[in-house]
C-alpha cells in the first residue's frame, strides 16, 4: 500500500466559477440515487456530486442552480439552494 503524502491537499472546482480550491473549504451538493439534490456536510454521502466554494458570488440561487442542474443533471429544490455563506465572525 502506498504512503499517505502529509502535505498532499485535495482539490476540487467549483461548478459556478471554475476556481480550484481545496475540498475542505467548499460546499458539496450530491444528486442521490433516488435523483433527489441535497447538501453533503459530511462529504461521504453516496452519489453524484459537485462542489460550490465560499464566494457570495458563488452562494447566489441563480447561479448555483444552473450549475448544479449542469453537472447534476437534475433540478434542486429552490429551499436547497439558500446557500449561506459561512461567517466566522459571528
Amino acid at each position: 500500500m502506498p504512503k499517505r503524502r502529509p502535505d498532499h491537499i485535495p482539490t476540487r472546482t467549483c461548478a459556478v466559477c471554475r476556481a480550484s480550491r481545496p475540498k475542505r473549504e467548499m460546499l458539496r451538493i450530491v444528486r442521490a440515487t433516488d435523483g433527489s439534490i441535497q447538501r453533503d456536510e459530511t462529504g461521504r454521502l453516496p452519489g453524484r456530486g459537485t462542489y460550490i466554494c465560499q464566494e457570495p458570488s458563488c452562494r447566489d440561487p441563480e447561479r448555483s442552480a444552473i450549475a448544479i442542474r449542469r453537472a447534476l443533471g437534475s433540478e434542486a429544490a429552490t429551499e436547497m439552494l439558500n446557500l449561506e455563506v459561512n461567517d466566522a465572525a459571528t
